[in-house]
């Protein structure tokens, strides 16, 4: 494993890497520039034990087989829910991200629990990557012409499509809006 502070932290949480050893070395390999990793769970997605990481970008879950590897991300912008549910010893964590759904079984208990929470934490807030849009003002309404509509409602008149009473009734409400 690269000597990656965030990684050694994450990974001394660990109660289980049973499955998983393979992985956490291949970590660093899987990450984007300046992402970081925060949480750490092993679990069971689709036929594989792997690693399922939360980041400061992402969730990832890693598989390292022996003839076999696979790797899928959940993007934070694609990811709407995290939801955790446990039994007597071991729990999943259920990803809702893009309609699609997935769910890592056979996850520790505690660290499971903690995962989640940490992740719902980071999709709660906005992403340091992306500019907030929560402030921002709508744009202005562009100016009325209100001469250009008062030209095209008497060509509609002269045209015949409108009624003396419908060309008089919105020529007047033009008027009281200049």
């Amino acid at each position: 494993m690269a000597n990656r502070p965030d990684i050694e932290k994450a990974v001394a949480r660990l109660t289980n890497k049973y499955g998983a050893q393979k992985e956490i070395r291949k970590l660093p390999e899987f990450l984007w520039e300046s992402e970081l990793v925060d949480s750490l769970v092993v679990g069971q997605y689709g036929k594989g034990q792997g690693l399922l990481a939360l980041t400061n970008r992402r969730i990832l879950f890693i598989f390292e087989g022996i003839v076999s590897s696979s790797s899928e991300d959940f993007p934070f912008e694609k990811t709407s829910s995290v939801q955790w549910s446990s039994g007597m010893l071991l729990g999943s964590i259920t990803i809702f991200a893009s309609g699609n759904k997935a769910e890592i079984k056979n996850v520790a208990k505690p660290e499971g629990k903690l995962f989640v929470e940490n992740a719902r934490n980071r999709l709660s807030r906005p992403s340091m990557d992306e500019p907030t849009t929560r402030h921002r003002q709508p744009p202005a309404a562009p100016p009325v012409d209100h001469m250009a509509a008062l030209r095209q409602l008497a060509e509609l008149h002269q045209a015949g499509i409108l009624t003396d009473h419908e060309f008089h009734t919105k020529k007047a409400e033009i008027l009281s809006r200049i």
